[in-house]
C-alpha cells in the first residue's frame, strides 16, 4: 500500500479502485470490523499510510479511512445535515462519501477539485468558479494542506458560503504544536515527505489552525468526536481520536 500511495498518481489510483473494490471486498469480509457509512463488515481492514503505516486504518469495501469512519457517525449522529434539503459543495471529494451523497435527492451536491476523476467541476480553490453566499454546507477534508496559499482558499471557501453556513474541514493537525509549520523551499516530495509527512503537503498544522480559518471569515471550533464514543466503538469501526474543525460563516 505504502509503495502505491507513493508512487502512483491519486486520480490514477481513485479510477482503478472502482475496478477492484468488489473482489477485495468479498475477499476480507467477516464480523470483527464494521464501516459505519454503509454496515458492510470485515475480518480486517488494510494498512494505509505514506511514511507511518496505520494497521487496520483503510476499509477494503468502501476505502473509508478512520477520519472519514468517524466524520460519518458525527454528521450522522449530530446533525441534521444528512436529513435537510441543502446546497452542498464537496472539495476533493472521497470516494466513500461521493457514492453516498450523489444519491440523496433532497441535496443540490457539487463536486469540485482541479484533478479527481469524481469532480463535477475542475476547479481551483484559490479561485472557485461559483456565486457568493450560495452554499449551506462545504465539505474539505484534507485538502487545505496541500495548498500554498491557504488563506485566499479559506477566504474563497468563506465566500461562496452562506452566512450561518457549515465548512467541515478535516486536515492533519498535530496537537503538540502551538502554530503551523511551513517553508515553501521545501519543494523536493522526498524532502516533503520526510518534513511533513506526505510528498504532496507544504505545511504541519498546529493548533492555530483555527486562527486562520477566523482570519478568514468563521467562527471555528474542534470537535473532539471519538470522545464521545465508548471503547467497543472505536475498536469496531476502528477510529482514531482526531479532531474534526467545523467552522461557520459569521
Amino acid at each position: 500500500m505504502k509503495f502505491l500511495l507513493n508512487f502512483f498518481p491519486r486520480n490514477w489510483l481513485i479510477k482503478i479502485s472502482i475496478w477492484f473494490r468488489p473482489v477485495i471486498k468479498f475477499y476480507f469480509k467477516g464480523n470483527k470490523f464494521i464501516d459505519p457509512i454503509d454496515g458492510s463488515s470485515y475480518r480486517r481492514f488494510l494498512p494505509y499510510g505514506y511514511q507511518n503505516i496505520r494497521l487496520n486504518a483503510l476499509c477494503p469495501g468502501t476505502l473509508s479511512l478512520e477520519r472519514h469512519r468517524l466524520l460519518w457517525l458525527y454528521l450522522y449522529r449530530e446533525t441534521d445535515f444528512l436529513k435537510l434539503p441543502l446546497n452542498v459543495l464537496h472539495i476533493a471529494p472521497e470516494q466513500v462519501f461521493y457514492k453516498k451523497f450523489k444519491c440523496f435527492n433532497h441535496w443540490k451536491y457539487i463536486t469540485a477539485d482541479l484533478y479527481s476523476p469524481l469532480a463535477d467541476v475542475k476547479v481551483d480553490i484559490c479561485k472557485l468558479p461559483f456565486e457568493e453566499g450560495y452554499y449551506d454546507l462545504i465539505l474539505c477534508n484534507h485538502v487545505l494542506e496541500h495548498i500554498p496559499d491557504h488563506k485566499q482558499a479559506m477566504k474563497e471557501l468563506c465566500r461562496v458560503l452562506k452566512k450561518g453556513g457549515t465548512l467541515i474541514a478535516q486536515v492533519p493537525l498535530d496537537d503538540n504544536r502551538d502554530t503551523t509549520f511551513e517553508d515553501s523551499c521545501v519543494i523536493d516530495p522526498n524532502e516533503r515527505s520526510r518534513i511533513f509527512g506526505q510528498y504532496d503537503h507544504v505545511r504541519i498544522y498546529g493548533k492555530d489552525f483555527f486562527s486562520f480559518l477566523n482570519q478568514a471569515g468563521f467562527k471555528s471550533k474542534g470537535i473532539p468526536y471519538a470522545e464521545k464514543l465508548t471503547e467497543i466503538e472505536i475498536k469496531k469501526y476502528s477510529l482514531q481520536k482526531e479532531i474534526i474543525p467545523v467552522a461557520t460563516k459569521i
